[in-house]
C-alpha cells in the first residue's frame, strides 16, 4: 500500500511551481468493508461510483472511486477496502490527513443533519473557524468526514432519487493536515508548489490552490500533541493536487528533484498519471493529471458499472474475480 520510494522531503525555499497546480484531485483513504463503504459514499452520500477497479499495488483488493457525473478532479474520494487482508486499524495523528471536507449548498445543512439522523449516522456540528457552518461525522471504517456549506461552489453535482441538486455534495471542499510543527509544511506549499496562504485563524492555515474556495482549499492544522499517524484501516492514505498537462507535471517533478525530494517516477493510473512525494510534515502527496479522465474505458452512461481492469491485469481477471468480495449496487 505505501509508496515507498516517497521519503520525508526536506524543506526548501525557492518558488519554482507557481501556477501550476490547478485545485485538489482527490482524496485517497484505507477503509474495511466493501460493502458498507458503497452503501456510505453512494448511498448515505448520494455520490456516484464513477469507476469500479483494483488497486494496482494489490490486485485482489478493490479501487472505488466517488465524485460526480464524470468523476471531474477536485469531486473524487477514492477508497481501498481491505477488509481480510490482515490489515490493522490505522492511527489517526500527526503526518496525516486527519478530516475529508465535502462541499454542499449553505441552506442544506438542516437536510443533511435529518437525513444521517434518519440514517443512524450520528454527526455533530463543527462550525469552521474560517466562518463556514459545517457538521462532522465518522464514515463506516472511522474515516473523519465533514460537510460544508459553501454559497460559492458551481460545480456540478451528482443527485439521486433521495439526494436533490439543491442538497447534493458538489465535490471535495477541502482535507485538514495535522501536523506538529506547521510553519516548514506552510513554507513547502508556498515557496515550492507556490501556492497562496488565505487566512490563519487560531491553529489552522487556509492554503489556496488555483483560484481558490472549495476544491480548492488545504488547511494545516497544528497539532503539537498528537500521536504519530499510523497508515491502516480508517485512515487517509494520501491526498492528490490536480496539474493540467503531462509535460507540466514532468517540470514538477524536476523541480521537486532538483530541490532534493524524493520523488516516484510517473505512474500510469489509467484515468490520469501520478508522481507521490512527502511534504516536511511527513503528509503522502500525489500530483495527478486532469486527464484522460474516467469515460476512457466505460461510456459516461456506463460508469461504475462493471469492473474495469489495467491492460496488464486483464489475463488475470478469472482469478482476481474469485479474491473479491461480492458487492451489490444500489
Amino acid at each position: 500500500m505505501d509508496r515507498r520510494e516517497a521519503e520525508s522531503n526536506p524543506p526548501a525555499s525557492e518558488p519554482s511551481m507557481n501556477g501550476l497546480i490547478r485545485s485538489l484531485h482527490h482524496v485517497t483513504a484505507t477503509v474495511t468493508d466493501a460493502q458498507q463503504d458503497l452503501d456510505h459514499y453512494a448511498g448515505v452520500l448520494g455520490l456516484r461510483l464513477v469507476k469500479k477497479t483494483v488497486n494496482f499495488d494489490n490486485h485482489n483488493v478493490y479501487h472505488f472511486y466517488y465524485g460526480n457525473e464524470r468523476g471531474a478532479p477536485s469531486t473524487i474520494m477514492t477508497t481501498f477496502p481491505y477488509k481480510g487482508w490482515g490489515v490493522p486499524v490505522g492511527t489517526r495523528g500527526a503526518g496525516q490527513i486527519t478530516v475529508t471536507s465535502f462541499s454542499v449548498p449553505a441552506d442544506s445543512l438542516d437536510f443533511w443533519r435529518e437525513r444521517l439522523e434518519s440514517m443512524s449516522v450520528p454527526w455533530f456540528d463543527a462550525p469552521s473557524p474560517f466562518g463556514e457552518d459545517a457538521i462532522e461525522l465518522d464514515d463506516p471504517s472511522g474515516l473523519r468526514l465533514a460537510l460544508v456549506g459553501s454559497a460559492t461552489d458551481d460545480r456540478v453535482p451528482w443527485t439521486t432519487a433521495e439526494v436533490e441538486e439543491a442538497m447534493a455534495i458538489r465535490g471535495v471542499h477541502s482535507v485538514t493536515l495535522s501536523i506538529r510543527s506547521p510553519d516548514a509544511s506552510v513554507r513547502f506549499l508556498t515557496d515550492v508548489l507556490g501556492l497562496d496562504v488565505l487566512d490563519q485563524r487560531g491553529d489552522r492555515t487556509r492554503v489556496r490552490l488555483g483560484r481558490g474556495g472549495p476544491g480548492h482549499t488545504l488547511e494545516i492544522q497544528e497539532a503539537a500533541d498528537a500521536p504519530p499517524a499510523i497508515n491502516g484501516l480508517g485512515t487517509v492514505h494520501h491526498v492528490a493536487m490536480a496539474i493540467g498537462t503531462p509535460e507540466e507535471q514532468l517540470e514538477v517533478r524536476e523541480s521537486l528533484l532538483h530541490l532534493g525530494c524524493r520523488v516516484t517516477d510517473v505512474r500510469d493510473r489509467q484515468y490520469f498519471k501520478s508522481v507521490y512525494f512527502r511534504e516536511p510534515g511527513g503528509v503522502l502527496y500525489e500530483i495527478a493529471t486532469l486527464g484522460p479522465g474516467f469515460d476512457v474505458d466505460e461510456e459516461l452512461a456506463d460508469l461504475g458499472s462493471g469492473l474495469k481492469l489495467p491492460p496488464w491485469e486483464e489475463p488475470h481477471r478469472s482469478e482476481i474475480l474469485t479474491k473479491l468480495p461480492s458487492i451489490r449496487l444500489g
